[in-house]
This record gives C-alpha cells, sequence and structure tokens, in this order.
C-alpha cells in the first residue's frame, strides 16, 4: 500500500493525532497540545496510509544551531516495518544543516537510535513538570 508523507500541519486531525500516541503507546498527549507544539515545530513529518494517520514526528529547530527530534511513533500494526526509522531519517536530513542534532526517547530505545549516528550525551539535563513521575519511567536519574 502507498504511504502519503506530508511535511505542513495543514489538514491534520488533531484527535487522530492523539489517538496514534496512545495507540503507539507514548501516553496521553490531548489534541490542543499536539496542535500547539506541532504548529510551532520547524520540522514536521505525517505519514498516511490510506489516508489513515500511521506515523509521525517533529523537530524543534532555531535554523542553524540546534535541532530537536521528538514525538516520533509509529502505530502498533506497522511498527517494525522500518516506518519508524524513515521518518527518523526524514527529520535527520531536514535538519542536517544543524550544527546538532539532539533527540529524544523512551529509555530502553537507544540501540535504534545509534543506528543514525546518535550517542548519549553525558551533559544533558531535564527539568519536568512532574520529575519523580520521569525518574520512576527511567527518563531522569538523580545521579
Amino acid at each position: 500500500m502507498p504511504l502519503e508523507w506530508k511535511h505542513s500541519t495543514e489538514g491534520v486531525d488533531w484527535e487522530e493525532l492523539s489517538a496514534l500516541y496512545r495507540a503507539a503507546p507514548l501516553g496521553e498527549k490531548p489534541p490542543l497540545h499536539l496542535q500547539k507544539v506541532f504548529s510551532n515545530s520547524m520540522f514536521t513529518c505525517f505519514v498516511y496510509e490510506n489516508a489513515k494517520l500511521v506515523a509521525v514526528g517533529r523537530a524543534l529547530a532555531d535554523g542553524g544551531d540546534c535541532s530537536y527530534i521528538c514525538d516520533v511513533a509509529v502505530l502498533p500494526s506497522h511498527q517494525g516495518t522500518g516506518l519508524g526509522k524513515q521518518v527518523v531519517s526524514d527529520l535527520v536530513e531536514m535538519s542536517s544543516g544543524h550544527k546538532k542534532i539532539i533527540l529524544y526517547a523512551v529509555p530502553g530505545k537507544e540501540p535504534f537510535y545509534r543506528k543514525f549516528g546518535f550517542m548519549r550525551m553525558k551533559t544533558a539535563m531535564a527539568i519536568f513538570k512532574n520529575q519523580q513521575q520521569q525518574v520512576e519511567g527511567g527518563y531522569l536519574s538523580e545521579t
């Protein structure tokens, strides 16, 4: 089945996108929140099959110094097909003019992203709205 790739937020069904994140499963991301963050991202990638959203990703970027890839998700029915790899490759390519490309991923997925040349950062730090939940989820370490 042919896939349709879009790089614009025009015509996106934000409810459908929210459902994709729940199914992926990457948690609850409300439609209005998704509309805001995707609209504020320099690079976006939406993949459709028969008019159904099956994969997505975005990158926040400043046009020269830093591009930050996040929110890559693929429907479970399409996971393991190479589609996630294509989305990440697409976002890396769009970000190629930046001095650094940073990626935020689910703990345990690091081997997948190493295939693209990503390496673990020793200096990255973060403040989350719910710090303890992120520690418990393996996203943050107190050490």
